[in-house]
């Protein structure tokens, strides 16, 4: 099985994912990216290769941290380590020193006993599929092993967060001054930055889920719980909700009646306001085939272009680099704002969005109205053959009936699981009864014909 999974090596700390492993991944990245033009021209000059190394404040990521900067030094690499910073922040930081590349280590929205590895080329971009399969194959191979004054060095990256700070606060269309604002931080790494960046913007700012202890990161808080959110805006009579998930690549929203604004209204919102200022490049979206009927039917009234891609962020980040598009995300929360950042930015999005209710003087439910979210019905039939998903004709007649029941009034996904023997059957209707009906039938047929 693959070690690099849809977004970097993922697993439980200690269990799958060990310090030894991460020793030896963060040298065979060091021997793969330490490869190229710009690389050799370091050498030449006499200049070792540099990285970028930040974590989210699960308690594991110390010693993953530490056995990634030992690979990369012990590898003639000099490291910078910028302490605990969202994901986002690690990815622009690489740009920004013009590092050769950068480690990020976190789970993102998972539990804290997992961690993960995220790798960054140079320019902050994430790795491609034949680069990450490179630097797996690698790890079986020969090392870096400088000695003397060839080794690498790792010196603390002091103001890594203050140059984060300082380029969200440039991005902004407008100041937040007069909004009530309450950020959920997860427990996790947007913890210190997030709320600092929305006070300096001049939000009046309440915070919860900003006291990270190591275990509590995404423990019941965060861009998957949203009630406590909710029930903190209704509470203290906020203006909106912003929430972040453990690495803060993630924002969703709830407005001032506790109501949550997902990702693709807040793409949908963003999308319509970059076009009124020139900004939607090529007055176009990049979303994935998960995202609501709803979000196409606006954006069409809006004269705004959809393009869709498989679900992941990796993938709409392609399609948005390939067409040179500004924006893009997922339902979930990730949000590529592509004039600012090279990856999902929880903290940047959330400004953004505030940002818009300052400039246009409207509550967020006012411009989350201009997108009628569809009842959508996901249920993920288990112990099913999935590579027959496609092929199987019985269930590709039970898909054709459903379609033609709908018409132009919803649709529906069949999508194969990539990692598990199940097949997620979604059924987008007008009313929630029908979606419902549709989506029960379907994933019966799709149990009968393809049950292993």
């Amino acid at each position: 099985m693959p070690l690099f999974g849809t977004d970097g090596v993922r697993g439980l700390a200690n269990g799958t994912l060990t310090a030894d492993l991460a020793l030896t991944l963060a040298q065979a990245t060091a021997v793969v990216l330490g490869q190229g033009r710009t690389a050799d021209a370091r050498r030449a000059a006499g200049k070792r290769l540099t990285a970028i190394v930040a974590r989210d404040p699960r308690i594991s990521g110390h010693f993953l941290s530490a056995a990634v900067e030992a690979g990369l030094a012990a590898s003639g690499v000099d490291v910078l380590d910028a302490g605990t910073l969202p994901t986002p922040a690690a990815a622009y930081l690489v740009a920004d020193r013009d590092a050769d590349f950068g480690v990020m280590i976190s789970a993102s929205h998972n539990p804290a006993p997992d961690n993960g590895i995220k790798i960054f080329a140079r320019g902050g971009v994430k790795l491609p599929d034949i680069v990450e399969q490179r630097i797996e194959a690698a790890m079986d191979g020969p090392k870096l092993l400088p000695t003397g004054a060839d080794v690498g060095r790792i010196s603390r990256f002091a103001d890594a967060e203050d140059r984060y700070a300082l380029h969200l606060l440039g991005s902004l269309p407008h100041r937040l001054d007069g909004l009530h604002v309450v950020i959920d931080c997860a427990h996790g790494a947007a913890s210190g930055v997030s709320p600092e960046t929305f006070r300096d913007a001049g939000a009046r700012v309440t915070v919860i889920g900003a006291d990270p202890d190591g275990i509590n990161i995404n423990d019941g808080v965060g861009s998957t719980h949203l009630d406590k959110l909710a029930e903190a805006v209704l509470a203290h009579g906020a203006d909106v909700g912003i929430a972040h998930d453990g690495d803060a690549d993630r924002c969703l929203a709830v407005d001032a009646d506790g109501s949550i604004v997902d990702g693709d209204r807040i793409m949908a919102i963003l999308a319509i306001a970059m076009k009124q200022r020139g900004r939607l490049a090529e007055n176009t979206l990049v979303t994935t085939v998960m995202s609501n009927l709803g979000l196409h039917r606006a954006m069409a009234e809006h004269g705004i272009e959809v393009v869709k891609t498989a679900v992941g962020d990796r993938y709409v980040l392609e399609a948005m680099n390939e067409g040179g598009y500004s924006l893009g995300g997922e339902q979930s929360g990730h949000v590529i704002m592509s004039d600012f950042a090279t990856t999902g930015d929880g903290v940047l999005t959330g400004l953004h969005l505030v940002a818009e209710m300052a400039r246009q003087g409207k509550t967020l439910a006012e411009l989350a109205s201009v997108m009628t979210v569809y009842p959508q019905i996901l249920i993920n039939v288990k112990g099913v053959d999935r590579a027959l998903a496609a092929s199987d004709p019985g269930v590709a007649a039970a898909v054709t009936a459903a379609e033609a029941e709908l018409g132009d009034s919803g649709r529906v996904l069949l999508r194969p699981s990539g990692t598990e023997p199940l097949v997620r059957v979604m059924v987008e209707a007008s009313d929630e009864q029908t979606a419902s009906r549709l989506a029960t039938e379907l994933a019966s047929v799709v149990k009968e014909r393809l049950a292993l």
